[in-house]
């Protein structure tokens, strides 16, 4: 059987305020295999979050093991860290986090400047990745000339852009309007289906039902772990759309 891509075992987080000991995670462990798409669900305090940024490696657990890809990045240093997070996984966040005053290609190029690839080389693979999610025609664009949905394409884009083996996506849709958020959730599904791994932390029940596992955490501890039996998918007639390279503004007019 194949080692899973993540795995981790008996996961805590506690942080001290003051004279107060907050347990964020009190002992999580969870197996998660290559070219799944698992949504990770719980109400505010449930250590969802906590437990983003531990697989993130953004944060560092107070106790137990996470081995990603093979390697323990449990007590990594932050430049350690740092590495792996631009080599392994790719960040898709509610609020975008691209350069306001940066084009698109600049914005997806961003983490190739950090693995050292020539600017040719950058240009060329960022021209590609935004091609890729259908913004060929939007390069020169910059965060202020795009709609909602255009920039979360370009912070997908960019999240891509190293081949990373996790794409973590963290509340995705949080700011976009419901037709822009089934356009984003169907580049998922699209990204998905060529074999990318998906984490998808969201609040929104709706959105969660687009995996195909569900995590459910609630008191920093995983209560509900299963597959997802009721898959929802974008219709295959916007996917069909999607890939004519059709605008998604006129594509969200047909839906």
């Amino acid at each position: 059987m194949e080692n899973p891509l993540i795995n981790i075992k008996d996961i805590g987080r506690k942080y001290v305020i003051g004279s107060e000991v907050i347990h964020a995670l009190k002992s999580v462990s969870l197996d998660i295999f290559k070219g799944e798409f698992v949504a990770l669900m719980g109400p505010s305090g449930s250590g969802k979050s906590t437990l983003m940024n531990i697989l993130g490696c953004l944060d560092t657990p107070s106790k137990g093991d996470y081995i990603l890809n093979g390697t323990n990045v449990s007590h990594m240093t932050d430049d350690a860290l740092a590495e792996v997070r631009n080599k392994e996984i790719g960040f898709v966040f509610q609020t975008f986090n691209l350069l306001p005053r940066s084009t698109s290609l600049d914005n997806v190029a961003l983490p190739l400047i950090y693995a050292g690839a020539s600017k040719k080389e950058r240009d060329q693979r960022a021209q590609t990745a935004l091609e890729n999610v259908g913004l060929g025609n939007r390069v020169t664009h910059k965060p202020n000339e795009l709609s909602g949905g255009q920039r979360q394409r370009v912070a997908v884009a960019r999240a891509l852009i190293n081949n990373p083996s996790i794409i973590l996506a963290d509340e995705p849709t949080g700011n976009l309007d419901t037709k822009t958020s089934i356009e984003i959730m169907g580049l998922l599904e699209e990204i998905h289906s060529k074999g990318n791994t998906i984490i998808l932390v969201t609040h929104e029940e709706d959105i969660a039902q687009h995996a195909h596992r569900i995590v459910r955490m609630r008191d920093g501890l995983i209560e509900n772990d299963y597959k997802n039996t009721d898959i929802k998918t974008v219709s295959p007639r916007l996917s069909k759309l999607y890939e004519s390279g059709d605008d998604f503004e006129q594509i969200g007019k047909q839906l």
